[in-house]
C-alpha cells in the first residue's frame, strides 16, 4: 500500500490553497480529485468577485475569513502578477425602505472590520455611474475582481513546486481510520489503495459524500446539506457600469447584481433556487429572464429590451437553509469528531474564493490541535 503524509480531497480553489499551505510547511501532499481537471464546480462557477466582507454576520467564519482573505488575496495577486482590479462596488437603494437599511448594512460591515464604506447620495452615485437610477447607495472601495483561473493555476503551480501533486479521476470509495492515520480506497480503474497520516476533506459539493465514506464517523458529525443554485444572464455590448452594482438585499439572497470581468465582459445574477442534494444539475432555465430584467431595471432603467441570454449557473454548498440566519463555513477538526489527522470543510460557498488563503490557515491550525 502506497503511503503519503497528507491527502487533500478536492482540487477546487480551497483544496489547492490548503495543499499549497501544507506543502510549504513541509508536508508531502497528494490531492485526490474525482473529476478529470481542477476547479470544475463551485470554483469555476462564480462571479470572480473579491468581496469586502459587508453582509456576513459579525463573528462568523465567513465574516472573519473574508476580511482576512481579501487582503491576503490582493497581496498575493500583486506579488505574483495575477490579474485583478479594485473595481469598487455600489450597493444601491432603489426604494426609500432600502435607504433606511443602509446604516444597518454599514454597521454590520464595521462589525466585521470593514471600515472603508461610505454612504453616498443618489446624486453622488449617479455622478459615478450615469446609467444608474437609485435613491442612495453605499460605496465599497475594497471590492474588486480577480482572474480566478489564473489565481487557481498560480496556487497549483506553487503547490507543485513544493512537491504536491494531483491525481485526477480518483473518487474515494471508502476510508478506514487506523491507529496511525487512514487507509484510503480509491474507486479508480486500478482500485488504488493508499495510506496517509492526515486527511483533509475539501471536496466542496462532494464533502458530505466523502464524510459518509469515512468508516466510524458518527452521523452527528456531518452537518445539514443544502445546495443553492444560481443562474447568470449576460448581454453583448459596452459595459454600462465601471463599478460593480449590487442592490440593497431584501432577503437571504443578495439580489440580482451586475459584475464584470477583467476583459470587460459583464453579466447579471445570480438568483437563488434550492435544489435537492446530492444531485448536481447545471441545466439553466431561460424562462426566468423576465424576472431578471424586471429586477435589473429598478437600477438600470435603460437596459435594452430582450437583449439577455443565459450565461451559466453554479451551485453553492450550504449547511443551513434558515432564511432568518446565514449559513456559515463549517470546520470540523480532531477536537470536534475525535479522529486525529482529519479536518473536514463543509458549506464553503461565497466568499470562498476571496477567503481561500485564510481558510488554508485555519486548516493548518486545526491539524496542529490533535487529541491528547
Amino acid at each position: 500500500m502506497d503511503e503519503v503524509q497528507t491527502v487533500v480531497v478536492g482540487a477546487g480553489v480551497v483544496g489547492i490553497a490548503v495543499a499549497r499551505k501544507l506543502a510549504r510547511q513541509g508536508h508531502e501532499v497528494l490531492i485526490l480529485e474525482a473529476e478529470e481537471r481542477i476547479a470544475l464546480h463551485t470554483s469555476s462557477r462564480n462571479s470572480q468577485v473579491i468581496h469586502a466582507g459587508i453582509y456576513y454576520e459579525p463573528g462568523s467564519w465567513r465574516g472573519k475569513l473574508c476580511v482576512a482573505g481579501k487582503q491576503m488575496l490582493y497581496d498575493y495577486c500583486a506579488d505574483r502578477h495575477v490579474p485583478f482590479e479594485k473595481t469598487q462596488k455600489l450597493i444601491v437603494a432603489v426604494r426609500d425602505s432600502h435607504v433606511a437599511k443602509i446604516p444597518a448594512l454599514i454597521a454590520n460591515a464595521v462589525g466585521n472590520g470593514v471600515d472603508d464604506l461610505r454612504q453616498v447620495t443618489a446624486a453622488d452615485a449617479i455622478a459615478m455611474e450615469p446609467a444608474l437610477a437609485c435613491k442612495g447607495a453605499i460605496l465599497s472601495p475594497s471590492t474588486g475582481i480577480v482572474d480566478a483561473p489564473a489565481f487557481i493555476l498560480s496556487l497549483l503551480g506553487e503547490a507543485e513546486a513544493e512537491g504536491a501533486f494531483v491525481a485526477f479521476g480518483s473518487p474515494l470509495d471508502h476510508v478506514i481510520p487506523v491507529s496511525d492515520g487512514f487507509e484510503l480506497h480509491v474507486a479508480d480503474a486500478d482500485g488504488t489503495q493508499l495510506k496517509c497520516k492526515n486527511l483533509i476533506n475539501a471536496a466542496g459539493l462532494g464533502a458530505w459524500d466523502v464524510a459518509r465514506k469515512i468508516k466510524g464517523l458518527p452521523a452527528v458529525q456531518i452537518p445539514e446539506q443544502h445546495f443553492a443554485k444560481g443562474s447568470w444572464f449576460s448581454m453583448t455590448g459596452t459595459a454600462p457600469f465601471d463599478r460593480l452594482i449590487y442592490p440593497v438585499p431584501d432577503d437571504e439572497s443578495l439580489g440580482v447584481h451586475y459584475t464584470r470581468d477583467l476583459g470587460g465582459r459583464f453579466r447579471f445574477g445570480p438568483d437563488l433556487q434550492y435544489m435537492d442534494p446530492p444531485r448536481v444539475d447545471y441545466a439553466q432555465d431561460s424562462q426566468n429572464v423576465a424576472a431578471f430584467e424586471n429586477s435589473i431595471r429598478r437600477w438600470w432603467p435603460d437596459m435594452p429590451l430582450n437583449a439577455m441570454q443565459p450565461d451559466g449557473c453554479g451551485i453553492r454548498p450550504r449547511v443551513s437553509r434558515n432564511p432568518r440566519s446565514q449559513s456559515d463555513f463549517y470546520f470540523s477538526g480532531p477536537l470536534n469528531h475525535g479522529i486525529n489527522g482529519l479536518v473536514q470543510l463543509f458549506g464553503i460557498e461565497s466568499p470562498g474564493l476571496t477567503s481561500a488563503l485564510a481558510i488554508a490557515g485555519v486548516v493548518g491550525e486545526l491539524l496542529e490541535k490533535p487529541l491528547a
